[in-house]
């Protein structure tokens, strides 16, 4: 499916998720969840199947609704911060060729997770990072909602029809497309429901990615 919205000669953006699209996250989230089911006497791999498919306070209502959701999220985040210390992380294939390639002041991160272990995680695999990242504190509804990425367009002072989102979740897709972008799947053997284009892999996606924010017209764009 192709998407054409982009308009000719005005300035592209690019906004990137993070975690499975430019950081290989999974193994370290499973063992953040199954370390914090343990601690509660829970099920791990029930915990994280639960945890796939919904937010935190979400995945504690259901696994444990006896418990103070409040303090079941400050143990997750410190199992969270403790991992962005400690925890091994590696960085897909083409993320640093397509981020340093990239017009500075024209692409963002838009997570659902918070800054400071975004930057972290940077840090730990040596990616750049952009003037902006528009995290979960930034905003009061999170994706699938398009307020994330819609903050993004108009933090970077960007029509969204000129954005071109970079996502690997179904909730981020969708979000991306609510926001009236242009969104791209990477890093799932399928593509995800809604997308425009399909890349198997982040590095599948470089040259288009790159081409789309450099303006080129056609295929090889959009």
């Amino acid at each position: 499916m192709t998407n054409t919205s982009a308009r000719s000669g005005s300035a592209r953006h690019v906004l990137f998720d993070v975690d499975g699209t430019l950081i290989d996250a999974v193994a370290n989230q499973r063992r953040v969840w199954e370390t914090w089911a343990a601690r509660y006497g829970l099920d791990p791999a029930a915990v994280y199947a639960v945890a796939l498919r919904t937010r935190p306070m979400e995945t504690f209502a259901a696994v444990a609704p006896e418990q103070d959701p409040r303090a079941c999220l400050a143990a997750l985040h410190a199992l969270e911060d403790e991992d962005v210390r400690t925890g091994d992380y590696t960085a897909f294939d083409g993320a640093a060729e397509l981020l340093s390639g990239l017009p500075a002041a024209r692409w963002a991160l838009v997570t659902s997770n918070y800054e400071h272990r975004v930057r972290g995680r940077f840090a730990r695999t040596g990616l750049p990072l952009p003037g902006l990242v528009v995290d979960a504190a930034a905003v009061d509804e999170g994706k699938p909602s398009p307020v994330p990425y819609l903050l993004a367009a108009a933090r970077l002072g960007a029509a969204p029809q000129d954005c071109l989102v970079i996502e690997d979740a179904p909730s981020g897709v969708e979000s991306g497309l609510r926001a009236g972008m242009t969104v791209w799947g990477v890093n799932t053997a399928s593509p995800v429901h809604g997308v425009h284009r399909h890349f198997a892999s982040l590095r599948e996606a470089v040259p288009a990615i790159l081409a789309f924010a450099a303006g080129v017209p056609g295929d090889a764009a959009v």
